[in-house]
Parts: structure tokens; C-alpha cells; sequence
């Protein structure tokens, strides 16, 4: 659970994401510390052997001993072997911190998903959510990656050419102070346009994500319509905006590279002919191995350096993936449950007193002042032209919506006091397109029920007629389903929904147009299944057909939001109002 709390402790800030990035790395102290400590280790050749270089160089140039090359060769062997255990040991402990982050990451976005509200999702295509949580993720372990290991060792050869510098040599560590803030020069100029960029590119590829997620649902349209072209047209926009920002990153990306090589190839150079001056001119004791000790140390902060400003792209594109990832675990639109009293039991009795509703940005309510008393154990149907309120009143019958004036009672208890998330364990819906998953049927019907056992899943499906066609599937209910349940047909997936309702045995049902997109004789079977599915339970249905409603124990029809009719099939007949022109209207077209 404690990647969860990555949106709520002020672990992740998008306005701060290399701070960001430095809490979650502090979340793990041991595995980090050891990291360091085993990469210090590992380094210390990459340092020190231009000590040995130059010691070797001066013995030579003195006609010293072999046996002092000799002891030296053993120091430098005894250093170079050291690395590999440590290096295996940096790398164990901090890419199982990158990993752990990386999973952590996801495991904070997909609870925060869970918990952010149905308008949040409504707003947000699935396909920008889903490249925050795979694409902007791996960014981020990409930059933790890639950046780490120059930026440590650059650290590590500045800190040993420094102190080693300061024993030999002194009187030269004012030349390696050029080198520092020149860098990071470089870096703060390039720094906000890098960032511009970066998020640009960023909303691009988010932009195109959502196009061909599109393109991929519309498909079957496409195809009925002969709209091939339109589709690739759209696509192709997109994946234009993509090039174009990506060339404008990669352009300033190669600015990045050549300026950082140039600048500090120029260095290294200078600080060989100072050091060779130096030594031929006397104006510093410089022994001939030392001149190559002070242009060796040069030479590895140049190129550690080099390696930082050339890494900047890898880490604006880690920090703007960072921003993106904030934009999730930030977003304030909530459905609130903590803190609220948790509901052990339901009756199904539900009240909405002077309840109304209106979306954001909206002129009107979508839902005016409904005042309506559901029995438990009834089944109430709602009618009416389309945007006339059906779906929104599902909605907030859920929990999906909160009224924004009014309230709903469940049992007798305000729901705005409730913890939806235990009210809806007793509760059903069976929506008019039944969404399966990549998976087996049985998986699909036992969905979140670890504890359903086969006797209570072959029954919900006998009892939802879907045995016998489940009976005739390769592996039986052990049959993978395909994505979104793509190899059965619809009335195949309408009935394993309703399976799915059964086996949970809830005591508030809704049933949202699960009917009307299936053939008569599908139709028929759904119809005899929901029959066994609604005896007994609170049940809301939605319906276009008032054929499949005629049975409910009360009709309600909603004009703009209103409730103008309610009643009994045969009542509202006779009542020669709205309901009687719908129903007239229907038997017309029928």
C-alpha cells in the first residue's frame, strides 16, 4: 500500500519534479546507501590511476627501480579488480530502486485512477491515461538510469582529481574552477527551452495517442462509411505535430551535444599546454608526470561533464514525464470516500429527495428537483427522449455523480455520508455494452470473487442461460474470451454480464439499455436472464424498447431533466400522455 500514498504525502510535485525524483529515490535509504557506497568503491581507479600513471612516468624519468613500477602495478591490479564485485553490487541494489520506483509509479497512478471521479474519466482519453502510466513511467526510469551512473562518477572524479590535485599541486586548482561554472552555464541557458520543448513533444505524443485509440475503437464505423482515408488523415495530422515537435527537440538536443563537446574539448586542451608552460617555464614546480596527472584529472571532468550536459535531454524528458505523472496523482477531482461511514449491509430502499444535477459548463440542470421513493425490492424503469435524464439518474444512483443540490438516501442514510466504495459490493450493473476482458469466461464472470466457488459460477451461468453455450466453447468456461470479449457475439457477452450480476447477488441492480442492441432471438434469452436477475432486488432499468418494461412495478418518464409521468404500464396508457405517444410512436415503427 505504500505506493499509493505517492499522490497524497508530497512525494510527487509537478512543479518540482527534480525534487520529485530525489524523495522517491530517498524512499528506499538502505538499498541507496549501499548503492553509493558500492559505487564509490568501484570508482576510486578511475581517479587514482593517474596518480600511478604519473608516479610511473616521474620513476622512469628519475632511472628509478623496476621494483617500484612493480609495487605499483600491484595497486593498480588490486584497484581494478575491486571493481566488478562492486560494480555487480551497485547495480543489484540501485536499478532494484529504479525498478521499485518504476512499479511503484504505476501501482500510485492505477490507485489514483480507481479513486479519481467518473468525470475526471469521461474528460480524460484512455489512451493519454494509458501512455502516463507505460511511456512517462519508463521516461523516468530511462532518465534514473542513463543519468545516475555519469553524474555519480563525475562527482567521484571531481572530488578525488580535487583532493589529489590539492596534495601534488596545489597552486593549480584555480584552473579547474573554470571548468565548473562554464557547465553549468551551459546548462541553466539551455534549461527552459529544453523544458518548452520537452512538453510540447510531450502533449504531441499524448494527442496522437488519443487519435489512433479513436481510430482503433471506430474501426467498424470507419469501414461501414468508407471512411478509411478521413481516419488516416486524422492520424497522420497527429503523427505530423509529433515530427515537427520532436525535430524542434532534436535540433536543440544537437545544439546541447556540440556546444558541451567543443567547449569543453577546449578546456582539456588549454589545461595541457598550461600545465606543459607551467613545468617548461618554471613558474611551477611540475614534474613531467605530473603535467600528465593535472591533464588526465582535466581530461576525465571534461568528459564527465560532456557526458552531464549531453545527458540533459535524457533528463528534460525524464522531469517533463514527471510533470505528466503529476498531473495524475495531483488531479483534485476525487470521489471522496475516506472518512465516511462504511456499509456493512443494504436493504435496497432508495429515496431521492429535491435532487437535481448539473454537468460543469451547462446552461440547465440535466436533473431538476426529482423527488422519488424506490421500495426495496421494486423495480422502477425510467423512459424519455434521449438527453432526457435516464443515464444521468443511473449516475447518481451510483454514486458516478454527487447532486448538486438535494440529496439521496440509501436505507434512510444521505449516500454523501457513505463510503460508495462499500455500498457498491451490493450492488450491480449490467451496462448495454457488457465489457469483458482478455481472459478466461470464468475469469471474466468471478471478476474481483476470489472466493466464488465453481458451484456458484456454473449456477449464476445456468442461471443467466449462458451454460450451454459456454458448454460448447473449446475449453469450456477456461475459454479466452479475446480483448473486450472480441470472440463471443453480443448476446454471448450480454448473458456472461449478467452472469458476472448474479454471482455477486446484489441487492441493487441497474440495467442500462441491456437490451437493445442484441437480434430478437438474443433478445429473448437476455430477457428470461434478467427476469431471474431483477426477482427480488432493487432494480433500476434504463430502456429505449417499452416492450422490456412492461413488468416494472413503476414507469417513470423524464422530459429535460423532469419527471412528467410516473406509473404503471397500463395506467400511463390510459393516461393518453408522454408515455402513450413513446409507446404509440414505437408500435408505429414496429
Amino acid at each position: 500500500m505504500a505506493e499509493q500514498t505517492l499522490s497524497n504525502d508530497g512525494v510527487i510535485d509537478g512543479t518540482r519534479p527534480l525534487r520529485s525524483v530525489l524523495r522517491l529515490l530517498r524512499r528506499r535509504p538502505g538499498r541507496m546507501t549501499v548503492a553509493l557506497l558500492a559505487f564509490s568503491l568501484k570508482e576510486i581507479p578511475l581517479w587514482f590511476l593517474p596518480v600511478i600513471t604519473a608516479a610511473i612516468i616521474d620513476i622512469v624519468a628519475d632511472r628509478g627501480e623496476v621494483r617500484e613500477v612493480l609495487g605499483w602495478l600491484g595497486i593498480a591490479a588490486a584497484l581494478l579488480l575491486q571493481n566488478y564485485p562492486n560494480h555487480i553490487l551497485y547495480t543489484r541494489c540501485f536499478m532494484t530502486v529504479v525498478r521499485d520506483t518504476g512499479a511503484g509509479l504505476r501501482n500510485a497512478l492505477a490507485a489514483r485512477l480507481q479513486s479519481l471521479s467518473i468525470g475526471y474519466h469521461t474528460r480524460m482519453s484512455s489512451s493519454i491515461v494509458q501512455t502516463k502510466v507505460v511511456r512517462d513511467v519508463e521516461n523516468v526510469e530511462l532518465m534514473l538510469q542513463q543519468v545516475a551512473h555519469p553524474l555519480l562518477s563525475a562527482t567521484m572524479v571531481l572530488i578525488g582529481a580535487v583532493s589529489m590535485t590539492a596534495v601534488a599541486v596545489p597552486q593549480f586548482l584555480p584552473v579547474y574552477a573554470f571548468a565548473v561554472p562554464i557547465a553549468i552555464g551551459l546548462r541553466a541557458g539551455l534549461r527552459r527551452r529544453s523544458r518548452a520543448r520537452n512538453e510540447a513533444f510531450r502533449r504531441e505524443m499524448e494527442g496522437l495517442a488519443s487519435r489512433v485509440g479513436e481510430m482503433a475503437s471506430l474501426i467498424p464505423v470507419t469501414r461501414a462509411h468508407g471512411l478509411e482515408q478521413t481516419a488516416v488523415t486524422r492520424v497522420a495530422s497527429g503523427a505530423d505535430g509529433v515530427r515537427r515537435a520532436g525535430l524542434h527537440l532534436d535540433m536543440l538536443n544537437g545544439h546541447v551535444a556540440s556546444l558541451s563537446w567543443v567547449t569543453m574539448q577546449l578546456l582539456g586542451v588549454g589545461c595541457l599546454v598550461l600545465a606543459a608552460v607551467f613545468s617548461l617555464t618554471g613558474l611551477l614546480p611540475i614534474s613531467p608526470g605530473q603535467v600528465v596527472l593535472l591533464s588526465t584529472y582535466f581530461a576525465l571532468l571534461t568528459q564527465g561533464m560532456t557526458q552531464l550536459l549531453m545527458l540533459i535531454p535524457v533528463g528534460a524528458r525524464g522531469l517533463e514525464s514527471v510533470r505528466s505523472i503529476a498531473e495524475v496523482l495531483q488531479e483534485p477531482d476525487l470521489e471522496q470516500n475516506e472518512g465516511r461511514r462504511q456499509v456493512e449491509t443494504v436493504t435496497g430502499d432508495i429515496r431521492l429527495e429535491d435532487a437535481s444535477y448539473r454537468y460543469s459548463g451547462a446552461d440547465s440542470d440535466a436533473l431538476h428537483r426529482i423527488d422519488l421513493d424506490i421500495p426495496a425490492g421494486t423495480t422502477t424503469a425510467f423512459v424519455g427522449s434521449s438527453g432526457s435524464g435516464k443515464s444521468t439518474m443511473l449516475n447518481l444512483v451510483l454514486g458516478f455523480l454527487r447532486p448538486t443540490s438535494g440529496r439521496i438516501l440509501l436505507d434512510g442514510a444521505d449516500m454523501q455520508q457513505l463510503d460508495l466504495r462499500t455500498v457498491r459490493r451490493f450492488v450491480s450493473v449490467v451496462p448495454q455494452e457488457s465489457v469483458l476482458f482478455e481472459g478466461t469466461i470464468r475469469d471474466n464472470v468471478a471478476y474481483g470473487m476470489a472466493q466464488a466457488t465453481d458451484e456458484r459460477v456454473e449456477q449464476a451461468l445456468r442461471d443467466a442461460n449462458a451454460w450451454e453455450f459456454v458448454q460448447e466453447q473449446p475449453q469450456g468456461w477456461d475459454t479466452v474470451v479475446g480483448e473486450r470479449g472480441a470472440r463471443l457475439s453480443g448476446g454471448q457477452r450480454q448473458r456472461l454480464a449478467i452472469a458476472r450480476a448474479l454471482v455477486r447477488d446484489p441487492r441493487v441492480l441497474l440495467l442500462d439499455e441491456a437490451t437493445s442492441a442484441l437480434d430478437p432471438e438474443s433478445e429473448g434469452l437476455v430477457k428470461e436472464a434478467l427476469a431471474r436477475l431483477m426477482r427480488g432486488r432493487t432494480t433500476l432499468v434504463v430502456a429505449h424498447r417499452l416492450s422490456t418494461i412492461r413488468q416494472a412495478d413503476r414507469i417513470v418518464v423524464l422530459e429535460e431533466g423532469r419527471i412528467v409521468e410516473q406509473g404503471g404500464h397500463d395506467e400511463l396508457l390510459a393516461a393518453g400522455g408522454r408515455y402513450a405517444q413513446l409507446h404509440l410512436t414505437q408500435a408505429g415503427q414496429g
